[in-house]
């Protein structure tokens, strides 16, 4: 006790001998792998608890009154009314007698397609993606961990699922959590987005090998690797997901060995444009013509697969927390972003500017810092300080922190993928409306940068 009486601190009085006793051996290298071993045991028992008998993810059915409130906008009545009409529409089921009718999202969108073809035509039943115009790619970057990247990244691509959107999923980051989230099986790297860098590679070589005879120089060998990259695409690491209409480019640990393995193509071929690999096999595999939207979850650093995220990307978003520290890391995050991109520009320019070709330089049609996990009792302040310095490039939507993003974390699943039952209709509808207002917010965006795009078409058309 101190001489006022309150107890001492928890730091004060430690018996070494104690401290000791309570100290296990020493550890060795092995011993990171025994910590592994048993982080990797809990995961799976974790991850289980979200699977069926087949050990697989499965999506929650929803009810009529979350169909209506969030994802068809009509009155109840009106939709039993338009269910009994059309007995081909699914038409739910019930798990008492009399009670409510629950939908799997595949009847959903099937539901809100007839709305959408049938319904009032002062609705928007259908999500807007004017015609002719490329899927968008969303990129989700901060290297700064902890920031709620991954989980922003997964909520937008659910609410936009939810919405209607068709989605592709890229975890570039082989920590493999975003993978988790959508129930990713990711055996080793060639089931990552990895192969679709090395066929890239693979493909500039052997144009480079070809203008070496012709020179009458000998070629650069394909090793077997790049070999086994050239005979797959895009399609072939794709991978369905419980939700039907997000599939998934999954990630693991083996991803990471292409920080390692991008530097040393390029140095074998400092012709080889590396930014350009992801962007280019996607459009080069069709993959672009079959989804609305792509979100890209990249690693918390600013490596050579975050590069190709970025690159890849329409749209750039980055997490971050209203605090001084992360403040400060995501202005430096920025700092490397210039350096990086008028690096690459620079060196391009120079061999452009020598051989009389165009010029290249990169371009983002929006880039957003999007303050999450927010307090507003705690972190107004600072929130309206960064709001002033950073202008329009802040979001001035604020993610607050809820009990239900908690809960979702504990049970590996999204705010979307919790049954309301498990709270009540009044909990679950305050603890979502904070995602609801993120894909607002972005939804905003998306669509103001897709009517640009329409309205520059037309008027080239003109």
């Amino acid at each position: 006790m101190s001489k006022d009486g309150a107890p001492l601190p928890p730091y004060f009085n430690i018996d070494p001998d104690a401290a000791l006793a309570e100290l296990d051996l020493p550890t060795d290298t092995q011993g990171f792998a025994t910590i592994a071993e048993a982080c990797t045991r809990g995961r799976a028992d974790l991850a289980s608890r979200g699977m069926n008998e087949e050990g697989r993810k499965t999506l929650r059915l929803f009810s009529t009154w979350e169909i209506t409130r969030y994802l068809i906008p009509v009155a109840q009545a009106h939709f039993r009314r338009v269910l009994k009409q059309n007995p081909d529409l699914p038409q739910g089921r019930s798990e008492t007698e009399g009670g409510a009718k629950w939908f799997t999202l595949d009847e959903v969108l099937r539901l809100r397609a007839h709305f959408g073809a049938q319904g009032s035509k002062a609705k928007n039943y259908l999500p807007y993606r004017p015609a002719g115009q490329p899927a968008k790619l969303v990129a989700v970057a901060n290297f700064k961990g902890g920031v709620g990247k991954t989980s922003t990244a997964a909520h937008l691509a659910m609410s936009a699922a939810l919405d209607g959107y068709r989605v592709l999923v890229i975890d570039l980051d082989s920590q493999g959590s975003m993978t988790s989230i959508f129930g990713g099986r990711v055996e080793d790297e060639w089931q990552t987005a990895f192969p679709l860098l090395a066929r890239h590679y693979g493909e500039y070589l052997r144009l480079e090998n070809q203008r070496r005879l012709d020179r009458g120089d000998a070629p650069q060998p394909l090793d077997e690797a790049l070999n086994a990259a050239m005979k797959m695409t895009a399609r072939d690491v794709i991978q369905s997901t419980h939700w039907p209409n997000i599939d998934l480019i999954g990630a693991q640990l083996n991803l990471y060995w292409a920080e390692f393995q991008i530097p040393v193509w390029r140095m074998a071929a400092r012709g080889w444009k590396l930014w350009d690999a992801l962007t280019d096999r996607l459009a080069a595999d069709g993959v672009l013509d079959d989804y609305d939207l792509v979100f890209i979850d990249t690693p918390p650093a600013l490596g050579y697969l975050t590069i190709n995220g970025l690159a890849a990307a329409d749209i750039l978003l980055v997490p971050l927390g209203a605090s001084f520290l992360e403040f400060d890391s995501t202005g430096r995050f920025f700092d490397m972003l210039h350096s990086t991109f008028a690096s690459i520009e620079e060196g391009e320019n120079t061999a452009a500017r020598a051989l009389g070709r165009p010029e290249m330089a990169f371009e983002w049609d929006a880039v957003r810092a999007v303050v999450t996990r927010f307090d507003g009792a705690q972190q107004g302040e600072l929130s309206a300080l960064m709001q002033a310095y950073l202008g329009k490039t802040l979001s001035p939507h604020r993610q607050d922190f809820t009990a239900l993003i908690g809960q979702a974390g504990e049970r590996v699943h999204g705010i979307y993928e919790a049954d309301y039952r498990d709270f009540n209709r009044e909990t679950y509808a305050r603890g979502r409306e904070t995602f609801d207002a993120t894909y607002a917010a972005f939804k905003r965006l998306l669509l103001g940068v897709w009517r640009r795009d329409e309205l520059a078409a037309q008027a080239a058309a003109e």
